[in-house]
């Protein structure tokens, strides 16, 4: 079981906590009814015109959503690790 211990299994399950933070975090804005809020304020500062609207709250598609995003960050981070130690890249 030296993987699960090793600095880049940390690293990888680091990154993917922190983007399934975030997408938990965007469930919680929908659910508490603000997500449009945030969209209609974000888009103009970036000046782009917002043509998204947010749909209505759900628990199961919320808990996929920070499923998924830690699933598909904890492979990239890994996948990352790994081109980088292909590279040889030195500290």
């Amino acid at each position: 079981m030296k993987f699960c211990k090793s600095k880049e299994n940390k690293i990888a399950i680091a990154v993917a906590l922190f983007v399934a933070a975030l997408h938990a975090l965007w469930a919680i804005s929908v659910a508490l009814g603000i997500g449009q809020m945030y969209l209609n304020w974000i888009f103009p500062l970036h000046f782009i015109n917002n043509l998204y609207t947010v749909m209505s709250f759900s628990f199961l598609g919320s808990l996929l959503l920070v499923i998924v995003a830690f699933a598909a960050t904890y492979l990239a981070a890994l996948l990352f690790i790994w081109f980088l130690k292909l590279m040889k890249v030195k500290k």
